[in-house]
C-alpha cells in the first residue's frame, strides 16, 4: 500500500519535523536519556505502575478487590492481544519508518527496519493505561499520562509519525474496552476462586485485609452469612 504520508506538505509530516526538531536543539545527554525512556523506560514504568496498583488494591481489600484485581490481570493481557492484532495491520498498511522517506530527521534509535504504522509502544502503553483506569481511576490517570508521554517520545525520537502514535492509542483503547466485558466474565470467577484459596488468597487480598474482613463479619449486629442462615433454617 502507498505510504500514508509522502510529502512535507502533509500535516502529519510537518508535525513530525516540528517535534523531532526539538531533539536537534536539545543537549546530547537529554536525547540519550529520552531515547532510553522512550524505548524501555516508560514500558518499565507502566509495568511498575500496574504492580503498584495491584499492591494497593490487595492491601486495601474491600468489596471491589476481586473485580479490581481481575481488571488488573486483563490490562497486560489486553496489551499483548493488541500487539497481536497490530501484526496484520502493520503488514497490510506497509508504511516505512519516517526516516526512510524523509531526510533531515534526528533518529535517536537507529536500526529500525520494520514498518511504522501502528506504533507497538503506543499500543501497549495505552492498553495498560486504559486497563488501569478501569481498575482504579487514580492509577489509570497516571497510566494514561505515561502513555501520552510515550507517544510524544516516539515522534521525538524520529521513529514514528504522529498518526502512528494516534493509531496505537486507538488500537490499545479499542481492544481493552471492547473485549473488557468478555474478559471480566472469565477473569472475575477465576479471581474469586483464587481469593478463596488458603494458599493463593493473598494475591487478591493481603493477610491484613482478610483479617479486617473477618473482624467485620464478627462485629455485633453484623448480618449473618448465607451459609449461617441456611444452617439456622435447617436447625
Amino acid at each position: 500500500m502507498a505510504v500514508l504520508a509522502e510529502s512535507g506538505s502533509n500535516p502529519d509530516v510537518g508535525l513530525l519535523y516540528d517535534i523531532n526538531g526539538l531533539a536537534r536543539d536539545a543537549p546530547h545527554w537529554f536525547d540519550r536519556a529520552t531515547a532510553f525512556v522512550g524505548e524501555y523506560g516508560l514500558l518499565l514504568a507502566m509495568v511498575l505502575l500496574v504492580l503498584w496498583c495491584w499492591w494497593s488494591v490487595r492491601r486495601r481489600g474491600g468489596e471491589d478487590a476481586v473485580s479490581s484485581v481481575a481488571a488488573l490481570v486483563w490490562a497486560p493481557l489486553a496489551a499483548g492481544l493488541a500487539v497481536l492484532v497490530n501484526i496484520p495491520i502493520r503488514g497490510f498498511v506497509g508504511r516505512p519508518r519516517p526516516f526512510v522517506d524523509h531526510q533531515g530527521l534526528d533518529v535517536l534509535v537507529p536500526g529500525k527496519t520494520d514498518f511504522s504504522f501502528v506504533s507497538d509502544h503506543a499500543t501497549i502503553t495505552m492498553a495498560l493505561g486504559v486497563g488501569l483506569f478501569v481498575a482504579n481511576r487514580r492509577f489509570g490517570v497516571a497510566g494514561i499520562g505515561l502513555a501520552l508521554l510515550e507517544g510524544f517520545c516516539r515522534v521525538y525520537m524520529g521513529v514514528h509519525y504522529p498518526t502512528d502514535v494516534v493509531g496505537g492509542f486507538a488500537l490499545g483503547t479499542a481492544v481493552t474496552l471492547l473485549l473488557y466485558p468478555a474478559a471480566m466474565a472469565l477473569l472475575t470467577p477465576l479471581t474469586r476462586a483464587v481469593e478463596r484459596s488458603p494458599r493463593a488468597g493473598w494475591i487478591v487480598r493481603s493477610r491484613a485485609a482478610q483479617g479486617r474482613g473477618q473482624d467485620r463479619a464478627l462485629m455485633p449486629g453484623a448480618r449473618p452469612s448465607l451459609e449461617n442462615e441456611e444452617r439456622d433454617l435447617a436447625a
